[in-house]
């Protein structure tokens, strides 16, 4: 924990006792914020913010509440989806003569499914040092309590806003085998999770977390189907992530694939065929080469 520090140095406040924080070296640093929990902040985040020459914030009044829970005082500049492809160059010019900026969103960690990609892409492309200080993260902690696979995983963000386009968006993915995990607008939960359930269907479990971190924080487990019967229709309030079973894996038959070996083997070298088929239908070298065999037989 930094040191002790006089009242007019800036610095950062914890139960009543100030700090003052090392200094920074010159860069940009993408700062991870609590989701809801205040006390969720890191020491590293801390000393960061209150060392920073600028913090870029996605709502400037909605970082104030934490800046000012910890008497951090730095100047503050809004960076949001509307200005940030127009305000990257301008920072870039900063960071290039030796600024200090961190970058925070209104919750969690920034770039994910909130700004910060353009300013971040910017940076590494003008050769300015960029940092990640590492914490909280809705995605993350709706992982650690959903009791689904996580050796596996793939984020998806926010669904499109509008049904055909929602629909056709989890079509895409409705055979993935890993855990699926989205963001989701409380006020469309009832019509995603209905659609899961048509798309991906009934029977896949899944989980709905709600307020992760704060006081009424709510983990909802079940089957998509149970899961859409308990929110259709009704009006939820705080960010949602849901978190999604992958697919079973589908048992292939040798009927799913033997008519494009068939063809391959008209195209193509025996070997090369086999190692086609076998990689693209996830199936035994073996099995491939002993029906190649089969067919060429039938054929001579």
């Amino acid at each position: 924990m930094g040191a002790r520090m006089a009242s007019d140095q800036p610095g950062y406040v914890i139960a009543g006792q100030r700090f003052v924080a090392p200094e920074l070296a010159p860069g940009l640093y993408i700062v991870a914020t609590p989701i809801g929990n205040l006390r969720d902040i890191t020491l590293r985040a801390l000393e960061t913010l209150c060392a920073a020459d600028l913090v870029l914030c996605e709502d400037t009044r909605h970082s104030a509440r934490l800046l000012d829970h910890y008497g951090i005082s730095r100047p503050r500049a809004a960076l949001h989806e509307h200005n940030e492809a127009e305000k990257a160059a301008q920072i870039v010019d900063r960071l290039k003569s030796g600024a200090r900026i961190a970058l925070v969103s209104d919750a969690g960690t920034p770039l994910l499914s909130d700004p910060g990609f353009p300013l971040v892409r910017a940076a590494r492309a003008a050769g300015c040092p960029v940092f990640a200080i590492p914490g909280p993260s809705a995605l993350l902690a709706a992982l650690m309590s959903a009791g689904l696979p996580t050796d596996a995983f793939s984020f998806f963000g926010f669904l499109p806003v509008k049904s055909g386009a929602r629909v056709s968006a989890l079509a895409t993915i409705a055979d993935r085998t890993e855990t699926l995990v989205f963001y989701e607008s409380p006020r469309r939960l009832d019509k995603t999770l209905a659609a899961m359930a048509g798309i991906f269907g009934q029977d896949r479990q899944a989980v709905v977390a709600r307020e992760l971190t704060k006081r009424f924080e709510h983990i909802d487990q079940g089957t998509l189907a149970e899961l859409a019967a308990r929110y259709a229709d009704t009006q939820t309030k705080g960010e949602v992530v849901i978190a999604v079973g992958g697919a079973g894996k589908r048992e292939i038959a040798e009927s799913d694939w033997r008519d494009d070996l068939a063809e391959a083997l008209d195209n193509a070298p025996l070997r090369s065929a086999v190692d086609d088929i076998a990689a693209r239908y996830g199936v035994k070298r073996k099995q491939v080469y002993d029906a190649a065999l089969a067919l060429k037989s039938t054929r001579s």
